[in-house]
């Protein structure tokens, strides 16, 4: 990656405070004042030519409306804009943390399915499975060589989520921000979206890449991270909307299944609705979800609740969501009645996916004198 030059002090007066530090779309500092992190913004102001996305899921359960306004909505708005993207579906991740992955190509399914519902396009965007593609857990062998476990160890995104599991620490979960790095770099990916919280594992895969190249050159690039601005979506119960939690609003589910679960909506006692994310998170996330839904701030549909109560405001977002998921759920139906499109989807997506890596993987062993 290119890197900028210090320039020598100067003899001019003192910058004011706060000059030319780089602020989010809220004015607020940004607190990654660093080249290799973008925003969607940045990112659309670019030639389409010069980035190429990896991103992905971990196929655990159905996709529901906190992937819709965050990961979703930031892969659409890629793709309109001309960037490549692959999307890789790791199910090999899926025993990270559990052992049972239940019925995994039915999840998988799924999951692809509410991404096409979405608005992935499979012919400008890539989908593929991690199992398909053999090159990728390939590259994970060299690359594992140039970390130690210190340093896996040290990782807070590997911490965050071994807490989160309850279970003690496999050695898939320890390595798995190299697993990604194998992800990404197999594709040539130089955009990876991550929330603040998985810069570290990003960080990773760079260094894996000027620590590869040091040893044995030229060969792979640093990716940037494109950092999401995606509202944190809570789900019903007041804590984060998980697919493991049982408390998501399914992109699958029907209008009875979306009332229901917005009438169960854990709310406060507070007759008055206002919006104030930390002194009342679960209301604040009912008006988050509704003005997502409805095109407005959460803070207009606060004002026009007002005195209605916590009835009216499920009542709105109810409507709100049911109207806005109403042509996604009627294309993700159309898609089921065709037993076929995921799999002609993932086939094409593992040949293209598969295309990259194996030139990755020749090009990494060609590096390491492994082949001539």
């Amino acid at each position: 990656m290119p890197t900028t030059a210090r320039s020598a002090p100067s003899a001019g007066p003192s910058p004011a405070p706060g000059a030319g530090v780089r602020r989010g779309p809220d004015h607020t500092p940004r607190d990654h004042d660093r080249p290799d992190v973008l925003t969607l913004e940045e990112v659309l102001a670019r030639d389409p030519g010069d980035v190429r996305v990896l991103t992905g899921d971990r196929p655990t359960g159905p996709l529901h409306v906190g992937h819709l306004f965050g990961t979703l909505a930031m892969r659409v708005a890629l793709q309109r804009h001309g960037v490549e993207t692959f999307v890789v579906v790791a199910d090999y991740q899926v025993v990270t943390d559990r052992d049972d992955a239940g019925d995994l190509p039915a999840t998988v399914r799924e999951v692809v399915l509410d991404q096409l519902a979405a608005g992935l396009d499979p012919e400008t965007t890539t989908v593929f499975v991690h199992s398909d593609v053999p090159a990728v857990h390939q590259l994970m062998l060299p690359f594992l060589s140039l970390v130690s476990v210190a340093e896996l160890d040290r990782n807070p995104t590997v911490k965050a989520e071994l807490a989160a599991s309850g279970r003690g620490l496999s050695a898939l979960l320890l390595t798995y921000p190299v697993h990604q790095a194998a992800d990404i770099l197999s594709v040539r990916g130089t955009l990876v979206p991550v929330g603040r919280d998985q810069l570290p594992h990003l960080e990773l895969t760079r260094t894996i890449v000027r620590r590869f190249d040091r040893r044995y050159g030229p060969v792979l690039t640093e990716p940037s991270a494109l950092l999401s601005q995606a509202p944190l979506v809570l789900g019903t119960d007041g804590a984060k909307m998980s697919k493991s939690r049982g408390n998501a609003i399914e992109l699958r589910a029907d209008a009875d299944a979306t009332a229901a679960a917005v009438r169960g909506a854990r709310t406060d006692a507070g007759r008055t609705i206002t919006y104030d994310p930390a002194g009342r998170p679960e209301v604040s996330n009912l008006l988050l979800l509704g003005a997502l839904a409805s095109g407005r701030t959460p803070q207009a549909l606060a004002d026009e609740m007002a005195d209605g109560g916590a009835a009216a405001l499920k009542a709105y977002v109810t409507d709100a969501l049911v109207a806005h998921l109403a042509p996604l759920r009627a294309r993700r139906a159309e898609l089921a009645r065709d037993p076929f499109v995921v799999r002609d989807v993932l086939t094409r997506g593992a040949a293209r996916a598969a295309q990259e890596a194996d030139a990755t993987l020749a090009d990494v062993r060609r590096a390491m004198r492994q082949t001539s």
